[in-house]
């Protein structure tokens, strides 16, 4: 395979000039023999091994210096061109590393976080084809795949034009992080043209998905806590006051209800939780509320947080409280452009390792490609292996479906990154 390439390199392209069509379209005539190459070189015991040694290593969410460094050293030890972003967080710099190809064409990037969320360290283990541990769904087990595929197109030299951009970061789960590494690394343009990214979701391509923050409410009233009987009449009850702002956000999640996708759902304000007082028999100084705000592609997350501002005014003059909120912005809304050609092209390469293009679906959750939407707007694609147990002590991750997504992004690199370069030549 190596040689069919070095031949039609020669023939065509050199290393500072972009691949001509001719050139892309015999080298895409092969493309059954270098799927066939790309998935013969997936190793499953070293994509195991990474698997483990990722899974091994403790890394909370804001602790994932100490797997970020392994990462990075072994990426280097594969002979790419690593580099360290702090991005806003000094005590785990982010990952990059480079695998170009020497000639011009498109940058697709495979981003992971590599944080867990804050429960009891489970060390690695495989369970007959399963990788168990903390991580090994969400997402070291996706991490691994997306090494293993730089691996391979090292390896067998496949990478017709343009980079793969491998990218690995901390601070994704919430409420311990926000994005805010991954948000300063899109600032910085440390970023591709498209994006795949191997979270755990599997059987769907998600293409639209709403925007996420979290917040909590404070009622505050003058003085002390104090008995009922001896309570001041002429403050404000805390407690009827949180029942005004219930009744105002009911009334709002109705109206937001109206702003519906067929795939993604509603809009939504949602009250999870309520708290006021010590004892029964208490008139209480505070009374809090916590919820969430979803919301829909095209509404921007300042103009979210303005909206829900004004409503809590309107209760504090009502009410004679004093109302104060956090308001956390947890990822923005997300759409992909199914004209992309990422889209295209991934489900052609899904065709050819999966025997069949995956249906569309919404995003059930919020996660980096949230970021390079709501930032870029850059096309980024959620799909990794099959696995469970995601935010609990159970996670778990299919060995087969690892071998087949780093199969999936190896070849989806070669397509996506030839056609690009191609493509750009023709314009």
């Amino acid at each position: 395979m190596r040689q069919v390439l070095a031949l039609l390199l020669e023939q065509d392209a050199g290393p500072t000039r972009p691949c001509s069509s001719r050139w892309y379209n015999a080298c895409m005539d092969t493309f059954d023999a270098i799927a066939e190459t790309l998935r013969r070189a997936v190793n499953r015991e070293r994509l195991l091994e990474t698997a483990v040694q990722l899974v091994e290593i403790p890394s909370r969410t804001g602790e994932a210096g100490a797997v970020l460094d392994r990462m990075a050293g072994m990426l280097a030890d594969e002979g790419l061109t690593v580099e360290r972003h702090v991005a806003g967080h000094p005590s785990a710099p982010a990952v990059a590393a480079w695998l170009s190809s020497g000639r011009p064409g498109p940058t697709l990037q495979f981003n992971c976080h590599v944080d867990t969320v804050h429960l009891p360290f489970v060390p690695p283990a495989v369970q007959g084809k399963r990788l168990t541990g903390s991580g090994a769904c969400d997402m070291k087990g996706g991490t691994a795949c997306a090494i293993e595929a730089v691996r391979v197109l090292r390896q067998t030299g496949t990478l017709p034009a343009g980079r793969v951009l491998f990218t690995a970061h901390d601070l994704h789960e919430a409420p311990w992080g926000y994005g805010e590494q991954l948000d300063q690394l899109i600032r910085d343009g440390v970023v591709g043209e498209a994006v795949l990214i191997p979270e755990p979701l599997t059987d769907y391509l998600p293409t639209v998905g709403r925007g996420s923050a979290t917040w909590k409410v404070t009622l505050s009233r003058p003085g002390l806590p104090i008995h009922e009987v001896m309570r001041p009449l002429d403050e404000p009850s805390v407690i009827a006051a949180g029942g005004v702002l219930i009744e105002r956000l009911m009334a709002w999640n109705a109206r937001l209800a109206e702003r519906c996708d067929p795939q993604a759902g509603q809009e939504s304000v949602f009250i999870g939780q309520i708290h006021s007082g010590e004892i029964f028999n208490q008139y209480p100084q505070q009374c809090w509320l916590e919820g969430t705000r979803r919301w829909l592609p095209g509404g921007k997350r300042d103009e979210v947080e303005r909206e829900f501002r004004v409503l809590l005014d309107e209760v504090a003059r009502q009410t004679g409280t004093t109302v104060t909120v956090e308001f956390h912005c947890i990822r923005d809304p997300f759409y992909l452009d199914l004209t992309h050609p990422l889209v295209t092209t991934f489900q052609e390469c899904q065709r050819r390792t999966g025997g069949s293009e995956l249906p569309l679906g919404p995003k059930p959750f919020v996660d980096d490609g949230n970021s390079f939407y709501g930032l870029g707007p850059i096309p980024a694609i959620t799909h990794g292996p099959r696995a469970g147990g995601q935010h609990t002590i159970d996670e778990w991750a299919d060995l087969d479906d690892m071998v087949r997504v780093a199969w999936l992004y190896a070849l989806t690199a070669v397509r996506y990154c030839g056609r690009g370069a191609a493509e750009s030549e023709a314009t």
